[in-house]
């Protein structure tokens, strides 16, 4: 099956030419034909299953076909500045053969930001691609007229709501016809994006995909340590020359800078992203990391979803996600575009019950990797039991071997 099946617009067949899209992913096959019929959606799919295509390219086609242009016609509502600006690069690229305008509205931008984001829904986008807050903004300054708009797409809508942003969500719905074909795009489906859906959508067609499950690809490796063992087996990974982008994720913001301080003290190509820093910083630093002018990328979970980076040699979880989904969207970071990929998390000994749940999460057990030589013994692992009952220690070193193996 390749995307002509769909049976888009030459138009838009040129741009998923354009962009190098040859044959469509699972959530493709099932979720375009029902956005192409007009029915509502809840899709649940991790980060990499190709759902931003799922979603814009039959809104696109839809809207370039109708012919009613220069209103506003669809809405995508992002939890973060990252993935608006991700999903608008898509769209433009999809779309750039149509002449459809789109446009991401997020905060962080500043006063002149603001006043062209202003502009343009005042003179007329056919795709905005906003966060929450940036949009109720201008919504309540009362120049962007919904009135025509017909497709609201809510994107990783788990997250959103784990932001607290539900409110918000339903504040910008209040202003859109009730009239519309809404799609929801969910990594998790808890309660309350169920509860979300009853709300905001109608006789919608259901579809799940892979659910965390981490692509096949990824070389998934832990290790069980002390706190103050960490830094030192940071600094023992990113020795290896043969891992030319690394992200390494930390738990707080605090936790990154004083990580970041720490590499940059022997090691060039360090940079750090977290909430402190302005969108202008953040763009420019994932600018660097993409073409590899920074090596070594440690951020917050602020970049867990939504990043777009193809070629990360290495994912190092330095704390273990307090949410297990999280892990799944961490490590997916890797591994990407059919490539091979290597993930590490250091378990602490208050960490273990978390991983435990992650094992669960992923029906699997995660290799527990001996420490290196000077990092010193670990902890024992109490996380999971072996069939036997008995503990394990992986972190023992092993006695060494007599005679011949048989």
């Amino acid at each position: 099956m390749d995307f002509k099946a769909f049976g888009f617009d030459p138009q838009v067949m040129e741009g998923i030419e354009v962009m190098q899209y040859n044959e469509p992913t699972p959530i493709q096959k099932q979720v375009i034909p029902a956005i192409m019929k007009g029915q509502d959606v809840i899709a649940c799919s991790q980060t990499g299953t190709g759902k931003t295509a799922a979603f814009l390219l039959p809104v696109i086609d839809r809207i370039y076909r109708e012919k009613r242009q220069g209103k506003i016609r669809a809405m995508v509502i992002t939890p973060t500045r990252e993935l608006a600006i991700q999903v608008a690069q898509q769209a433009e690229g999809f779309g750039y053969f149509t002449g459809l305008s789109s446009l991401a509205i997020y905060g962080g931008g500043g006063g002149e930001a603001f006043y062209n984001e202003k502009r343009a829904l005042t003179q007329g986008v056919e795709i905005i691609i906003c966060t929450p807050g940036r949009m109720i903004s201008h919504l309540t300054l009362g120049y962007a007229n919904l009135d025509r708009l017909d497709y609201l797409i809510l994107d990783e809508a788990d997250r959103m709501l784990d932001m607290g942003f539900f409110d918000d969500i339903m504040k910008i719905i209040s202003y859109i016809p009730h009239k519309r074909q809404t799609l929801l795009f969910s990594a998790t489906m808890p309660p309350r994006i169920r509860e979300l859906s009853r709300r905001i959508l109608v006789n919608p067609t259901e579809v799940n995909i892979g659910l965390a499950s981490p692509p096949g690809k990824i070389r998934q490796e832990a290790y069980v340590v002390h706190d103050k063992q960490k830094t030192g087996l940071l600094d023992h990974l990113i020795k290896d020359e043969r891992m030319k982008s690394i992200l390494v994720f930390g738990e707080t913001k605090a936790g990154v800078k004083q990580l970041a301080r720490h590499l940059r003290r022997y090691t060039k190509g360090v940079e750090e992203i977290h909430s402190d820093i302005s969108q202008a910083e953040r763009e420019e630093v994932m600018n660097s990391f993409r073409s590899r002018q920074v090596r070594i990328l440690i951020a917050t979970d602020i970049v867990s979803r939504g990043i777009d980076v193809e070629d990360i040699d290495m994912v190092v979880n330095y704390d273990v996600p307090h949410d297990a989904e999280d892990y799944v969207h961490r490590i997916g970071r890797t591994a990407r575009a059919g490539a091979h990929g290597k993930a590490c998390t250091f378990i602490g000994p208050s960490e273990q019950g978390k991983f435990a749940m992650i094992e669960r999460l992923i029906g699997r057990e995660v290799e527990k990797v001996e420490l290196p030589q000077g990092i010193g013994h670990g902890p024992e692992y109490r996380g999971t039991e072996s069939r036997s009952g008995i503990k394990r220690n992986y972190n023992k070193k092993k006695p060494p071997r007599t005679g011949k193996r048989k």
